[in-house]
């Protein structure tokens, strides 16, 4: 005695807890709630929980499907029975028969994991693109307004980005019906593979753009202008939304990104918000004290007093003399080291005062006590069989 199991079946519309007339977002919005309430990795060994989700994934796999929920409406559970719709039954179990269990994580989670849904047009998003500026320690003081040429690809004027000629749309696939993908069922087996005519994009282009020949964009080189501001360091990326290749068949564009480096400067090294300078100075100013004037990252001119007895290596602050600070009113520090420089191409009278001034030194340690005392120590090491 056969038994009618359509009869026993509960209804896809009552399982999902949608009304019939219920549009597709709604159908998927209960199918994902339900799904993850009823999951067998949230309910470990819930023999019920298992089932239920059985029944969800069937009831969903037949509503979403715009030819099957019609035969399903019109017939009933027996428009899927004996092989009917080509899927190898709606519901031959959890895992065997027609049970396609990629289903489920691509409408529930493949928005969210990058892998755009089906049915929809093939619109990626444009390529991000790079572009290295270099600029000076100057500009990177008091920011620039910067032009930059930029090749890339931007939406095509003739179709709008849409691929199509004079701005048409893309269609519904015909070979997929919109779905991007095509079903055979062999045996207990249905196999999915992407659709050949479509490319899984499930939209095509009747007649495609000549200009851009269906891709939605052309090449061009694009003029930019660019704000740099004052206190950009070496390194520093700056983003323009929207500026990069533009997508396929009218999808977003990227972005763009310059990348800044800074110039070697010839009297400068920067180091974050300060600037260090290495100032030669003569052998008698070092010894006799003096004032040395120097220039500044902003233009301007500062005066540093050096006292006498100044050796190399000594250095002196210029308080708010050094960089900018991004996004900031503050400025950094200047520092100024100090490297004397010993007296070259001596004249016969700079040699003989010279040894004068060696001979009275020789009397008085205090004149250079630091080589002084080194040699001292040195002298000690010696005498004591060295150490």
């Amino acid at each position: 005695m056969s038994t009618d199991t359509s009869t026993m079946k509960r209804d896809y519309y009552e399982t999902l807890g949608v009304e019939k007339g219920a549009n597709p977002d709604a159908i998927k919005k209960a199918f994902r709630k339900l799904a993850m309430d009823y999951h067998p990795d949230r309910n470990p060994g819930d023999q019920s929980a298992e089932q239920k989700f059985k029944e969800l994934n069937e009831a969903y796999d037949v509503l979403k499907d715009e030819q099957k929920r019609a035969a399903y409406d019109r017939f009933g559970h027996a428009a899927f029975e004996n092989g009917g719709m080509g899927r190898g039954g709606a519901g031959q179990g959890f895992a065997g028969g027609g049970f396609d269990f990629t289903d489920i994580f691509d409408e529930m989670f493949g928005e969210f994991m990058g892998g755009g849904r089906r049915g929809q047009a093939s619109r990626g998003r444009g390529a991000d693109l790079r572009y290295n500026m270099e600029i000076t320690l100057e500009e990177a003081f008091g920011g620039k307004q910067a032009t930059i040429r930029v090749p890339t690809s931007v939406a095509c004027e003739s179709c709008q980005g849409s691929g199509g000629e004079k701005g048409a749309q893309p269609i519904s696939c015909p070979a997929c019906h919109g779905y991007g993908k095509v079903r055979a069922t062999q045996g207990f087996f249905t196999i999915e593979r992407t659709c050949a005519a479509c490319h899984g994009a499930g939209k095509v282009i009747e007649k495609a753009c000549k200009t851009c020949k269906g891709s939605g964009r052309t090449a061009k080189e694009k003029t930019l202008q660019v704000a740099i501001p004052a206190g950009v360091e070496d390194g520093t990326r700056i983003r323009l939304a929207g500026e990069g290749e533009a997508g396929m068949n009218g999808g977003p564009a990227g972005d763009l990104y310059i990348f800044i480096s800074l110039s070697a400067h010839r009297l400068f090294q920067r180091e974050g918000a300060g600037i260090h300078c290495r100032v030669p100075i003569a052998m008698a100013t070092a010894a006799l004290g003096g004032q040395i004037e120097i220039p500044t990252i902003d233009g301007s001119k500062a005066k540093v007093s050096v006292p006498a007895g100044t050796q190399t290596g000594q250095q002196f602050r210029l308080k708010g003399k050094g960089m900018s600070v991004l996004r900031s009113p503050a400025r950094g520090d200047m520092f100024v080291e100090i490297a004397v420089e010993t007296p070259a191409n001596l004249t016969k009278k700079q040699r003989d005062l010279l040894e004068q001034f060696d001979a009275e030194s020789q009397a008085n340690a205090k004149t250079s006590p630091e080589s002084a005392g080194f040699f001292a120590r040195v002298k000690e090491f010696f005498d004591n069989g060295r150490g």
